[in-house]
């Protein structure tokens, strides 16, 4: 019994944001990123991999597509007006560094910049979380099925799709 308890390990939870960063906040962020066949190079960073393999996190992240109202483009990750987030292709990469760098810097023809709009640590579990969407999220981290109006599986029963084309898993 005891092995038992001592084998069992919490996730962390941080329930404050980090202070923010001072820095040039007008300054216009410039990227060799574009879509392409070639996948862009992402340096792995403690803070995705923090943010990726955390339920609470990603759990965050689910809440904050829905009132960012991220599904009026993305439909619930199916894709609309705004590309599908389910599925395996990716052009601008889908490593969670990409994934945070497109919500933060925004890409042409329609995805808005969110830099200074959402606080960084947002900017993550919304990362995280469209990750786990096409089912690339630890399975127990990954968050549970809505109910109403979700177009596929349960993120925790999605299978981790490989990518296709473009550059390695990231929004679009």
């Amino acid at each position: 019994m005891l092995l038992a308890i001592a084998g069992c390990e919490r996730e962390e939870r941080e329930f404050q944001s980090p202070p923010p960063q001072s820095g040039d906040a007008g300054a216009a962020v410039l990227s060799t990123l574009s879509p392409g066949s070639s996948a862009p190079q992402a340096t792995p960073s403690p803070t995705g991999r923090k943010y990726n393999q955390n339920a609470y996190h990603i759990s965050e992240g689910k809440r904050w597509f829905r009132w960012f109202n991220c599904n009026g483009c993305h439909a619930n990750g199916g894709g609309g007006s705004g590309p599908a987030l389910m599925d395996e292709k990716w052009i601008y990469g889908g490593s969670i560094e990409h994934i945070a760098a497109t919500i933060r810097q925004g890409r042409p023809n329609g995805m808005p910049s969110f830099d200074g709009k959402i606080p960084e640590q947002q900017i993550w579990q919304l990362a995280a979380y469209v990750r786990s969407m096409s089912g690339n999220a630890p399975k127990p981290a990954r968050p549970s099925r809505n109910d109403a109006l979700n177009p596929g599986p349960a993120e925790q029963q999605r299978d981790p799709l490989p990518t296709v084309g473009g550059a390695a898993q990231g929004p679009r």
